[in-house]
């Protein structure tokens, strides 16, 4: 039996103590808020999105940094497994759109409690209120830890499950980072990531709470393409959010710490620019007397009439038989590459998680063990490892921390 001591008490450490408990080891689990948890409380808005219901191959293409170093754990843990574990113990889940995964009832508060229940179950010591300073290495080897309180917990093992920077109200301030550096190893650049973006024109803030549907989003770098992808978005008071979005910026984040970005949005994915002219004109024939900026109600959301109408450049008082070809045609490009000069992300307090880590090639794939300090062993996002949305980030936390939690001897 080791004495294993492991930092943070969120998604990753508790599974991770549960693993290593589950060993026969002896595990004290240390969080310095006043309950575990409290990220894994708000994700997903509450309802938590726990994993993806998709097949292993479709969750490592979902990861967007360092893919490679998940084979392992994704395929010795899968989304199977951790859905089993908390259906078996008294939660049932649910499967939404894009293979998403939330508990039945829609309370995150449910995932936790499991996650508790077991700990409590399986004696898993749960020390609240208490801060992690730094860590204590002899020789190579970790030997314990010292607490805020200058105390010192001795132990056989340490598992760090600190997660980043994002949401730093819940605890998340970067701690882990400090704790691998101090151990020697290197920390790649962190990056706020699946955060909305703010937005250069005016208008954006106009249509704040239009949430849209089946959009096609294309990010441009100059001329250069560096994103694509295909869902929902949402227009807020400072720029853009949603599904889509999000996952752009798992992608094109550190880009933008360089300069703006274009995102391009086309609105009518599902038509060509000549079916959707074909449209356009069938619903201009309908109403020849009507004044254009009351004629785009069959075509789009009431909301984003007026932006249109003003960004065409076609007077909003005009009859729709004065329309001319080309301004029709203008428009039609318009609904098809409605662009937007992205300036800058969101901070770190809107970030669902944080792109940059401990860096993996320091780190055991196979055990998540440090290759520089004996016994130092790392798990969730604390590492340089992150994915898009629907439940592939939480999933990697599962799999890493279930890695950690039962590779210690």
């Amino acid at each position: 039996m080791s004495k294993v001591l492991i930092i943070g008490a969120g998604a990753a450490g508790m599974y991770a103590a549960l693993a290593a408990v589950r060993q026969g080891h002896q595990v004290h689990l240390f969080e310095k808020n006043d309950r575990a948890g409290r990220k894994l409380f708000i994700t997903g808005k509450g309802r938590c999105n726990l994993t993806n219901d998709c097949d292993t191959e479709e969750m490592l293409q979902a990861v967007k940094s360092n893919r490679k170093f998940l084979y392992s754990s994704f395929y010795t843990h899968t989304n199977q497994d951790v859905i089993r574990f908390f259906e078996e113990n008294g939660m049932p889940v649910k499967t939404e759109r894009g293979g998403r995964v939330f508990p039945s009832s829609d309370h995150s508060s449910d995932v936790i409690r499991i996650l508790e229940q077991q700990m409590k179950a399986f004696q898993v010591h749960l020390h609240l209120h208490a801060e992690v300073k730094s860590l204590l290495v002899e020789n190579g080897q970790v030997a314990g830890i010292t607490l805020a309180d200058g105390r010192e917990e001795k132990g056989d093992a340490c598992i760090v499950a600190t997660g980043g920077f994002s949401y730093p109200l819940t605890g998340s301030t970067g701690d882990g980072y400090r704790f691998a550096r101090d151990a020697g190893h290197k920390v790649t650049p962190l990056f706020p990531s699946l955060v909305p973006v703010e937005a250069k024109e005016k208008w954006v803030g106009d249509l704040m709470g239009l949430s849209l549907r089946n959009i096609q989003l294309t990010v441009k770098d100059g001329k250069k393409e560096v994103y694509r992808d295909f869902g929902e978005m949402l227009f807020t008071h400072f720029g853009l959010s949603g599904p889509v979005i999000l996952s752009a910026t798992s992608e094109v984040g550190p880009r933008l710490e360089k300069g703006p970005l274009t995102f391009h949005i086309d609105l009518k994915p599902a038509l060509s620019q000549e079916q959707l002219d074909q449209r356009i004109l069938r619903d201009f024939g309908e109403q020849k007397n009507r004044q254009f900026k009351n004629s785009l109600g069959k075509l789009l959301p009431s909301k984003l009439i007026p932006v249109v109408v003003e960004l065409s450049g076609i007077p909003p008082e005009k009859k729709i038989h004065d329309i001319s070809r080309e301004e029709r045609r203008a428009l039609v490009c318009l609904i098809k590459d409605l662009t937007v000069t992205v300036v800058s992300l969101r901070g770190w307090s809107e970030a669902i998680i944080t792109k940059g880590g401990v860096s993996v090639r320091e780190i055991d794939p196979a055990t998540m063990e440090s290759k520089i300090t004996k016994g130092l062993y790392f798990a969730g996002e604390v590492l340089d490892l992150d994915a898009v949305t629907g439940g592939f980030n939480l999933q990697i936390a599962w799999s890493t921390a279930y890695m950690a939690g039962s590779s210690i001897p």
